[in-house]
C-alpha cells in the first residue's frame, strides 16, 4: 500500500482563513512601523529637544529610557487589549488597538519636549502591545492545526516589513523627524478594512455562547489555576529575554555602524543614514530569514528546541559582532547573522504562546507571557542606557556583556512544556 503524499502546510487553507492572516499581517507590519520610528528617528529628535549635539551622551541615555517607557506602556495595553479581546471579541479589540497606536504616533509630530514625547510613545505602546496578542490569538484560532505554526510565524516574520518602513520613512524625511511621525496616522485606514472583512473567531464564539463555560478574559483564572499561571510566568520570563536583549543589544547595531563610520571622513548626516542602512536594512534582512525560519525548524525539532537553537547562536554572534570587526564594511558582513539569531526567536513566540492557554485566556495569558515580558524587560533598557552613556566603558565591551542576557533564555525552557503535535488547549 503506497504512503500518502506528503502536502504543504499551506494545503487545504481557505480564502477566508488567507484574508485573516493578511490583516493580522499589515497590522502588525505597522504596529512595527509605529514601535520603530523612534529608533530611527531619534538621533535627530532628541538632540533637537533635549538641546544638545547629537555626539552628547544624554542622547542615548534619554534614548533608552524612551525605549523604557514603550515597554511599559506595551505592558499596560497588552493586559487591557487581551482581557478584552477574550472578553468582548478578537475583531472589536484589534480595530482599537490599530487606532491607538496611528493616532497617538500621529501626535507625536507636534511635540516640543522629552517629557511629551514619553507620554505619547507611551499611548502608542499600548495600541502596539494590545494588537500583537490579538493578531496571535485569532490567527492561531483561524488556522487549521496543521497549518497553525507556519501561518503563526509568518505572522511574526513580517514584522521585518514594519522595520524597512520606518527605515524608508526615516531615510526619506532625513532630518524632518516630525513628518515621519506624521505619516504614522496612515494605519488608522486599516480599521476600515478590519470592519468590512473580518468575522469574529468561531472557536471564540463558541466557548462565549457556552454558558458553562468561565468567562473569557480573567486574570485572576490565569494567575490562579496553578497549571496556566506556570505558563504564564514561565512563557513571561522567556519573552522579558528576547525583548530586553532585542532594545538593549539588537538595535545597537545602528550605535555600532556609527561606531566605525566616526572613523571616515562624512559628514554627519551621511553617518546617521549609512547607521540607518545598517541595521534598518541589512541587520533586519537576517532578522527577517531568522522569523521565517523560525516555524519550519519548530515544526521538525519543537519548540523548545528551536528556542534553544537561537538563544545559543545569539550568544556566540554578539560578541563577535562587536569584537572582530574592524571597520564598517566587516561589521555589515556579520549584521545578517546578528539579526537572524538576536530577533529570530521572537516569532516563536506567536507560535508557542497561544498554543499554552485555553481559549478563554488564549489572548490574555499571550499578551500576559508578551507584553509582561515588556515590563520586566524596561529595567534593562535603563541600566543599558546609563551603561552606553558612559565614556570610560568601550561601547562594543558593553553590548557583548549585555548580549550575555541570551544564557536566561535556558532556565526558563527547561521548565516550558514542548508543545510539538498538541492541539491547542479548548
Amino acid at each position: 500500500m503506497s504512503e500518502a503524499p506528503i502536502r504543504p502546510w499551506y494545503h487545504g487553507v481557505t480564502r477566508y482563513q488567507w484574508l485573516v492572516l493578511a490583516i493580522a499581517c499589515v497590522g502588525w507590519v505597522f504596529d512595527v512601523f509605529e514601535g520603530q520610528l523612534f529608533n530611527l528617528t531619534r538621533g535627530q529628535m532628541l538632540p533637537e529637544l533635549l538641546g544638545v549635539p547629537a555626539t552628547d551622551p544624554a542622547v542615548k541615555q534619554f534614548g533608552d529610557r524612551t525605549i523604557g517607557v514603550f515597554l511599559l506602556g506595551g505592558t499596560v495595553g497588552g493586559m487591557l487589549f487581551g482581557v478584552l479581546a477574550d472578553r468582548i471579541g478578537r475583531r472589536p479589540a484589534m480595530i482599537l488597538t490599530i487606532l491607538m497606536y496611528s493616532v497617538f504616533s500621529g501626535l507625536t509630530c507636534l511635540a516640543t519636549t522629552w517629557p511629551q514625547v514619553a507620554v505619547l510613545r507611551f499611548l502608542v505602546a499600548m495600541g502596539v502591545g494590545g494588537e500583537w496578542a490579538v493578531a496571535a490569538a485569532l490567527v492561531a484560532e483561524v488556522f487549521p492545526p496543521h497549518a497553525r505554526v507556519h501561518a503563526s510565524g509568518f505572522f511574526h516574520a513580517t514584522s521585518v516589513l514594519g522595520t524597512w518602513l520606518a527605515t524608508l520613512a526615516g531615510m526619506a524625511v532625513g532630518t524632518n523627524w516630525r513628518l515621519a511621525y506624521l505619516i504614522g496616522v496612515a494605519p488608522a485606514l486599516l480599521t476600515l478594512w478590519v470592519r468590512a472583512s473580518l468575522r469574529e473567531s468561531e472557536v471564540w464564539q463558541t466557548k462565549k455562547a457556552d454558558r458553562k463555560a468561565a468567562p473569557g478574559g480573567s486574570v485572576r483564572e490565569l494567575l490562579g489555576d496553578a497549571r496556566w499561571a506556570r505558563r504564564a510566568w514561565l512563557g513571561m520570563g522567556l519573552a522579558a529575554v528576547g525583548l530586553a536583549s532585542f532594545w538593549s543589544v539588537t538595535i545597537a547595531a545602528q550605535d555600532l555602524a556609527d561606531l566605525h563610520l566616526r572613523n571616515v571622513e562624512f559628514p554627519r548626516f551621511r553617518i546617521i543614514e549609512n547607521s540607518k542602512f545598517a541595521y534598518g536594512v541589512v541587520s533586519t534582512t537576517g532578522t527577517g530569514l531568522g522569523l521565517l525560519a523560525f516555524a519550519p525548524l519548530a515544526v521538525r525539532f519543537g519548540r523548545r528546541r528551536t528556542f534553544a537553537l537561537y538563544h545559543l547562536g545569539a550568544l556566540i554572534i554578539v560578541p563577535m559582532t562587536c569584537l572582530l570587526p574592524t571597520n564598517y564594511l566587516q561589521l555589515l558582513l556579520l549584521l545578517p547573522l546578528f539579526g537572524f539569531f538576536t530577533v529570530g526567536m521572537h516569532a516563536g513566540y506567536a507560535v508557542y504562546f497561544p498554543e499554552l492557554f485555553p481559549t478563554r485566556l488564549r489572548a490574555t495569558g499571550s499578551s500576559f507571557c508578551f507584553n509582561v515580558g515588556r515590563l520586566v524587560a524596561a529595567p534593562m533598557l535603563f541600566l543599558s542606557g546609563a551603561l552606553k552613556a558612559r565614556t570610560d566603558l568601550d561601547l562594543r565591551v558593553t553590548i557583548s556583556l549585555l548580549g550575555l542576557l541570551f544564557a536566561l533564555g535556558f532556565v526558563f525552557l527547561l521548565a516550558l512544556p514542548e508543545t510539538k503535535d498538541e492541539a491547542l488547549p479548548a
